[in-house]
Parts: structure tokens; sequence; C-alpha cells
């Protein structure tokens, strides 16, 4: 008889009637542990059986040893799922071409956002919002991969750990990234208290939670393959509830945050910062705050209702794990870079308390910067530049010495004139240049 542990923790015997199947899953939801306990029992009983057979045929000696060894094999560190996770194991045929997709998707949504940041700083401006999205598009390009590893070795459970993992760690900040739009709206509409330290600093601490948050997420779902204890499982399952909740919340803050701004009466003005009309600013967060707050809850829903690895549920789908995840993160780091948030939601560097907004305080920002707060200092660095050219070629024609001060004073008269004007330099009574000497 040959025994054969199936990847589903099915255990298949071969016998004279053929291959049997004793499943070690129930038709209802397992509690944490339930069927490797039910796969150690069922090995133990067959090791009995084959170790009590093999005293009367000795010829089974040798396959008893041979199915206690490969049984121990199957049952060591890490330990494959119970349960059915979101998106299942991918495949080479439905999978790839998808994850492909995405993974093109993420490497355009990278170089444009870290090129719109080169640009900024080359500039002066020094929004580092961008580099955040930056890494995010990166951290997803790695999940990609990794799915697509996966794809290809399915029994590798080390792959499929470290897929699910890069699934988890992208997407906060994005979350990150909305609070932080959200706090400077606030301070725009509200800057007497919404500076206030207190408020600071608890939005400092809200931030370091959420990453204080995602790491418990990861250790415990690490550690969720590696141990049978049935406590350890329940710890860590409650830990990754508690997670799923606390980033959805994460992912709907910005709204509220918006409602209360408006909702408390304005004792002063709204302190206006960087470009675009305010109202637009608003919509984009909240728009893609409820797209996150979408794909958040949704994963968190799925926790709650766990399934059998070999019966899972319609929610686990492929189609909803791309949607809640790649699709809804895709339309946002494509929506940020084409409503140009670096230009929308930048501020003046050395912000402190109210008024830094609306004072357009930019001394590390260059003048020629499409973000900078003063509309007619592009016009002041071009004139700059044709100043520069007509004196280089007044060094070419002649001496600036021999020219005349009549020529001098037509000289800057035509340098005032519009941009829009014609690059010619005036012609004056009485001045005319020397065409064999190449002077005025």
């Amino acid at each position: 008889m040959s025994v054969y542990l199936a990847p589903n923790g099915t255990l298949l015997t071969n016998s004279t009637s053929g291959w049997n199947s004793s499943s070690s899953t129930n038709t209802t939801t397992p509690a944490n542990g339930t069927i490797i306990s039910n796969i150690t029992n069922i090995a133990s009983s067959v090791s009995s059986s084959l170790s009590s057979t093999s005293a009367s045929t000795p010829t089974s000696t040798s396959g008893a040893a041979t199915v206690a060894t490969n049984l121990s094999t199957k049952l060591s560190a890490p330990y494959p799922p119970t349960t059915a996770g979101l998106g299942g194991t991918p495949t080479t045929s439905l999978d790839v071409p998808i994850i492909s997709v995405f993974l093109f998707l993420f490497i355009v949504g990278a170089i444009t956002h870290m090129t719109i940041f080169k640009l900024n700083m080359k500039h002066g401006v020094k929004f580092v919002l961008s580099a955040v999205l930056f890494g995010f598009c990166m951290a997803r390009i790695t999940a990609c991969t990794m799915r697509l590893v996966w794809s290809t070795h399915h029994s590798n459970i080390s792959v499929a750990i470290a897929a699910q993992v890069f699934v988890q760690v992208g997407v906060i900040l994005l979350f990150i990234i909305n609070l932080i739009f959200a706090q400077r709206i606030l301070r725009a509409v509200h800057p007497l208290w919404a500076w206030k330290r207190p408020l600071s600093i608890a939005f400092k601490a809200y931030y370091a939670s959420i990453i204080l948050m995602l790491i418990a997420i990861i250790v415990c779902s690490i550690q969720s393959f590696f141990t049978l204890s049935h406590n350890t499982r329940r710890i860590d399952r409650d830990v990754q509830l508690v997670g799923g909740i606390y980033f959805a919340v994460a992912a709907f803050v910005p709204i509220p945050i918006l409602f209360i701004a408006y909702l408390i009466r304005q004792r002063t003005p709204v302190e206006k910062f960087s470009s675009g009309r305010f109202r637009t600013k608003v919509a984009v967060l909240v728009f893609s705050s409820v797209l996150l707050t979408l794909g958040a809850a949704f994963r968190a829903g799925t926790n709650f209702l766990p399934r059998p690895i070999s019966d899972p549920a319609w929610y686990h789908s492929k189609s909803c794990f791309y949607i809640s995840n790649f699709t809804i993160e895709i339309i946002i780091v494509y929506l940020y870079a084409i409503m140009r948030v670096d230009r929308r939601f930048v501020v003046p560097n050395g912000c402190h308390g109210p008024g830094d907004y609306s004072r357009g305080r930019m001394r590390d920002m260059n003048t020629s910067s499409a973000d900078t707060l003063q509309g007619n200092d592009w016009r002041a660095s071009r004139i700059e530049e044709r100043k520069k050219r007509y004196l280089s070629s007044a060094t070419l024609l002649g001496s600036e010495a021999g020219i005349s001060e009549k020529m001098k004073s037509g000289r800057e008269e035509w340098l005032q004139v519009p941009f829009e004007h014609p690059v010619t330099p005036p012609k004056e009574a009485g001045v005319a240049m020397d065409r064999r000497t190449k002077t005025f």
C-alpha cells in the first residue's frame, strides 16, 4: 500500500481497489490548527497500521518506514495554510498575464513619480511624497514578481509567504500620504488651532502606529506558518483581524477630517497654498480615500469569514483579489500623477505655524519653478537670460566701452519690452554700426 499526502491536507492511499482519499478537512469552517492535528493523527494511525502489518509481512517494513519519513517531511515547518486566502494560489494560465500587465503599469508609475521628484528637486522643490509614491510602486513591483514566482513554484511555501507579505506592505504608504494631505487641508482651513503642537504630535503618533501595526501583522502572518500551537495561531489570527480593521479605519480617516474641517465655523479665511483650486484638492483626496477604504474594508471582511482551503468562497476569487488590491492602487498612482499632486499639495519648506502657507515662504524654491507662488518670476528670469545673451553679442561685435551712452539707454529700454516682442535691437537716430570696424 502507498500513501501520499496531498497539498490540501487529503491523505491518499493506494490499495488494490485504487486510490482512496481520507480528507482531513471539515465541511464547516475549521478552527485554527484542526486540519494539521487531523493530519498528524492520520499519519500516526497509518504508521501504526503499517508497522503492525510488517510483523506478518516482512516486505512491508521498508514501506512503513518510507511513509513515516514522507509524512514527517510534509509536516515540517513552514506548514501549508489550512484556510483559503484572497486570490488563492496563482496559476500560469490565468494569473501570469494579469500580473504581467500590473507589473508593467507599476513600472511606468514608478518611473513617472521618480521623474517628477527629480525635476522638482532640480528646481529646488522638495516634495518628498513623490519619492514615497515611487517606493510604493517598487513594493508593488516586488509583490507582482513574487506572485509570478509563486505561480511556477506551488509547493514552495516560503515563496508563498513572501508574496503575501509584500502584498500587505505597500498599501500603508497610500494611507499615510492621504493623511498628510488631509492634515495640510485642515491647517489651511483652520490655521489657528490646526497648528497646535498636541494635534501635530497626534498625527505623528498615528503614522507611527500604522507602521507598528503593519510590523505586527507581518510577524503574526509568518509565525502562523511555523507553529502548530492552537493558542499561538489564535493570537496570530486576532492580531490579523485587528490589523485589518485598523487599516480600514486609516484609509477612511481623511474623510471625517475634511468633514470636521468644513463643519467647524471658520474664524479666518482659508489659507490657500500651492497651485490649483482648493475644491479640486478636496475632491482628489475624497476620491482616493473612498477607493482605499473600499479595498481595505473588503480585505478586512474576508478575514472574518474564513473557509477551508478546499472550499473557498466567492470573495476569495482572483477577480476580487486583483480589484481590491492592484486595480484600486494603480488608479490612485496614476490619479496622483495626472492631477499633479506635487503642485497641488506642495507647501513651503520650513512651515511651523499659521500664515506660513499664505506668505509664500519659498526660500528653498527656484523662482523659475512652476510651483512658486510668485506668478511673474519666470519673466524676470527670461529677461536676465536675454541680458546675458545681448551682452555676449555686444562683446563679439566690439568692446563694451565703445557703446555710446545713448545706445546703452536704448538697450536698457529694449530689454524691458514684453517677452512676446521680436528680439531686435532698437534703431535710434544718429546711432549706427560701422560695418568695417564692427563697432558702434
